[in-house]
């Protein structure tokens, strides 16, 4: 069972409590998923991150290393990873955009050189759903362009059309393998609505499980990204799950949900963590190198119920930090994380209780990021 089940609408905003099944596992929503690379989380176990509800791998790195057929003889990615949650995988496609000097686009699909080694590599959507069912995720996403957000108006409406004829590919693939695994399709379309809006209605035409919002966070700034959320989302279908791919900071992720989006993912907890910056508050972070943490023996965050933050002080991760230590850059990854999960549950807590108007005006009214 592959199914989106929404519970509340909320009276005020745009913003949605509900549950995704995938298979025989589900999770709430909105929800964050923590980003798990080559099948780990950066610097930190997932047992340290409870409140974790699903979880994503990319599928261009596990394609390289280890490949999907040693996963698949190791009885799929989540026995593989050790874990109980639902994981949800990338297509590639990012990443091999990505190579811009060192790939080519056709129709068929997008040959590129490996970044490990240089050999030559062939990626196609029929063999991005093989590979991520070859994995045994949950939910697999589509094969898509992600064009520079910046390119022209005509090359935007090609790659588009190129993206849909790839989606389509990508649900016959599904199909013919009678795979029972998720398969979201990914809108894009740059900055132009008309481009976007169409990409819904086209993608909102096809049996997909959920629908992703991609090309977003991808240097466009924030003023335009938020410009696209404030009707992109409402223009997908209302009874299936909407994820915002790559995005973000945790403002951002208030202003999506309150436009309407479901799910998200982003390595910024953990990047933030190994570069010393800890999420705390309402929209607020603090840079633990600074010497003004030398001799601070309050906690990263007073309000926080994170294991890191029960236990440590803020001038021990200090220390940690000015002697390289990477158990300093393992807490703070692991304390950013409880962060996201815990803005989330917040979120769906005050969708719930009719109160996320309120809770969203507040969070946003300090835009610190």
């Amino acid at each position: 069972m592959n199914q989106y089940e929404l519970h509340i609408r909320d009276a005020h905003t745009c913003a949605r409590y509900g549950r995704f099944h995938a298979q025989n596992l589900s999770f709430a929503t909105p929800n964050f998923m923590p980003v798990a690379t080559r099948a780990a989380l950066k610097g930190v176990s997932l047992e340290n991150v409870p409140l974790a509800q699903v979880v994503l791998v990319n599928t261009y790195h596990l394609w390289l290393r280890p490949g999907p057929q040693v996963i698949k003889d190791m009885g799929g990615i989540r026995r593989f990873m050790a874990t109980d949650l639902p994981v949800l995988s990338d297509s590639g496609g990012y990443q091999v955009f990505s190579l811009k000097h060192l790939r080519k686009i056709t129709e068929e699909g997008v040959t590129f050189n490996n970044h490990l080694d240089g050999s030559r590599m062939f990626l196609s959507p029929e063999l991005a759903v093989d590979i991520q069912d070859d994995l045994g995720v949950n939910i697999a996403m589509v094969l898509d362009e992600c064009p520079p957000h910046d390119a022209d108006y005509q090359y935007h409406e090609q790659s588009l059309d190129r993206t849909l004829r790839w989606a389509r590919r990508c649900l016959e693939r599904k199909e013919a393998r009678g795979s029972s695994m998720a398969l979201f399709g990914i809108t894009q379309g740059g900055m132009n609505r008309d481009l976007r809006t169409r990409a819904a209605e086209e993608l909102s035409k096809l049996p997909f499980c959920g629908y992703a919002v991609g090309g977003l966070s991808v240097g466009e700034g924030t003023e335009l990204m938020h410009e696209v959320l404030g009707y992109h989302p409402q223009t997908l279908p209302a009874d299936k799950i909407r994820y915002l791919m790559g995005v973000g900071t945790p403002h951002d992720i208030v202003v999506a949900v309150k436009n309407g989006i479901d799910l998200f993912d982003c390595v910024m907890p953990t990047r933030c963590g190994r570069f010393g910056r800890a999420f705390i508050g309402k929209n607020e972070y603090i840079n633990i190198r600074n010497n003004r943490y030398k001799l601070d023996q309050q906690p990263v965050d007073s309000d926080c119920a994170c294991s890191v933050c029960r236990r440590y002080s803020r001038g021990y991760l200090h220390h940690l930090f000015k002697v390289d230590e990477m158990l300093g850059m393992m807490l703070l990854s692991q304390h950013n994380l409880h962060h996201y999960l815990q803005l989330m549950a917040d979120i769906r807590h005050h969708i719930k209780e009719g109160t996320f108007l309120e809770f969203s005006n507040e969070f946003t009214q300090n835009p610190r990021e």
